[in-house]
């Protein structure tokens, strides 16, 4: 009784060690540097051409609400010594108005550029995200993580670079 006793033990130990050394071979862990990855999306060069024609919108506009002040600033100073109080004060006034425009117009026009940003980019990563997902689920991977991000602080060789897969997956060379 000992002896089976003793078998079954060791046979126990032994499945439980072999089980455990078959699943660590099972376990594939990938990386991927999403930054990389996002850069040399077609896609992405749309977007920063879409966002450069905004931002030139948004400047040109901003260029010339400035250039009325300077015009109303200049003609204010010039006449200044000839105007009287109340109009002074007006004018003042006035060109105090268009400062408060000016700034709330370049406020406003960097809340809506990092919005039209977010909104080009948003299709963008959640493509790269479906990649990687189906790139992870068709090979295996448990786990894949993002160097782009500067979170891994480390990672083995046994870990594989994903993006030649992500990189055919989204049919790019």
């Amino acid at each position: 009784m000992k002896k089976i006793l003793t078998f079954a033990l060791l046979f126990v130990i032994a499945f439980t060690i072999s089980n455990t050394a078959t699943a660590q071979t099972a376990l594939k862990f990938g990386h991927i540097d999403s930054n990389a990855l996002l850069s040399i999306m077609p896609e992405r060069e749309v977007a920063k051409n879409a966002l450069e024609a905004h931002a030139q919108q948004l400047e040109e506009t901003l260029t010339t609400m400035q250039a009325e002040f300077e015009k109303k600033y200049s003609d204010y100073v010039a006449k200044a010594d000839s105007l009287s109080p109340l109009i002074k004060q007006t004018k003042e006034a006035e060109l105090g108005e268009i400062q408060q425009r000016i700034q709330a117009f370049q406020q406003n026009a960097q809340q809506e550029l990092s919005a039209k940003e977010g909104e080009l980019l948003q299709p963008i990563i959640q493509k790269a995200r479906k990649a990687i997902s189906e790139v992870a689920a068709e090979n295996g991977y448990i786990y894949i993580f993002d160097l782009g991000t500067g979170v891994v602080l480390y990672f083995s060789e046994d870990s594989e670079d994903i993006l030649p897969l992500v990189k055919v997956k989204l049919g790019m060379q």
